[in-house]
């Protein structure tokens, strides 16, 4: 194995599997000033914190880890990585310039409804309850991943919404990937500020940051893990591809930021969804190895 496999192995949160000691399936630690539930299954490891209710690591077992998270959490504030719970807007606020961008979701605490495990993996339901908002996450993890997040909304007014799950994608290297599956697909991209259409399958190049109008299964190749991952955001309106390329990002080396390819499952990105008193809205990834 070269050095480059050795580190793209590495995770900032595997020190809570190295024991030899059995271990429960569940069980609460503290990391960086944050709660976090350690997962320890047959068939999987994961990592939750209970700020954010964000899933921080997973990886099935015999498998290389699915999810990057950053090494250095900020002493308060979002953590980047895993897949953070962005709700119940996306971006900035709409009509609030002083809001946190990406919503109250992933800074407050959710209260951890349920967890039970089973032969083929373990099961969990978080919840947030926020003024006339009522947000619940569920997760399936084993051998493969499904989040669900589901939101309801009691006001007497309509009111506008957005969420995602900000998944960032664990990577060997941001040059040995392809993403498979939005060929054709019509897109803005942020950064020239213009429309776009993908033609074949996508490599990152330097920065990237593009919406598409996708929702369904994409494939993230990684050619020098020969892994493939079926990833399916089929609830979403769009499907977002991020990375910073060289640009820096706070708290996080520059070396560090080439193991990670951030693809979303997104709605109300720019045109903000409208929510009737008594609504639902869903969202949903599921994620599956392909053999």
């Amino acid at each position: 194995m070269t050095s480059k496999d050795t580190a793209s192995l590495d995770h900032p949160l595997q020190r809570f599997f190295s024991s030899a000691r059995p271990q429960p399936t569940f069980q609460w630690e503290r990391h960086q000033q944050r709660d976090v539930l350690v997962i320890n299954h047959p068939q999987c490891q994961a990592v939750f914190s209970r700020q954010g209710a964000q899933l921080l690591h997973f990886q099935p077992t015999g498998q290389k880890p699915w999810l990057w998270c950053a090494a250095q959490w900020p002493q308060v504030g979002a953590i980047r990585g895993g897949v953070p719970v962005c709700w119940p807007w996306v971006g900035r606020h709409p009509g609030e310039g002083g809001w946190p961008a990406n919503g109250w979701g992933r800074l407050l605490d959710w209260k951890l409804i349920d967890s039970h495990e089973r032969e083929a993996g373990v099961s969990l339901h978080w919840r947030l309850s926020l003024w006339d908002w009522q947000a619940d996450l569920y997760a399936e993890l084993g051998q493969s991943m499904e989040l669900r997040l589901e939101t309801r909304h009691e006001d007497s007014e309509p009111c506008q919404f957005g969420h995602a799950l900000h998944a960032y994608w664990r990577i060997s290297d941001i040059g040995d990937v392809a993403l498979r599956g939005l060929d054709g697909a019509q897109g803005y991209d942020e950064l020239s500020r213009s429309v776009c259409e993908q033609k074949g399958e996508l490599r990152v190049m330097g920065s990237c940051q593009r919406v598409f109008e996708h929702a369904g299964p994409l494939q993230l190749h990684d050619d020098a893990w020969q892994r493939r991952l079926s990833i399916d955001a089929r609830d979403s309106a769009n499907t977002a591809v991020w990375h910073p390329g060289s640009r820096p990002l706070l708290g996080v080396g520059g070396s560090e930021a080439m193991g990670f390819l951030r693809v979303e499952a997104v709605s109300g990105v720019d045109d903000c969804l409208s929510l009737a008193p008594g609504q639902q809205a869903r969202l949903s990834l599921q994620v599956s190895l392909l053999r």
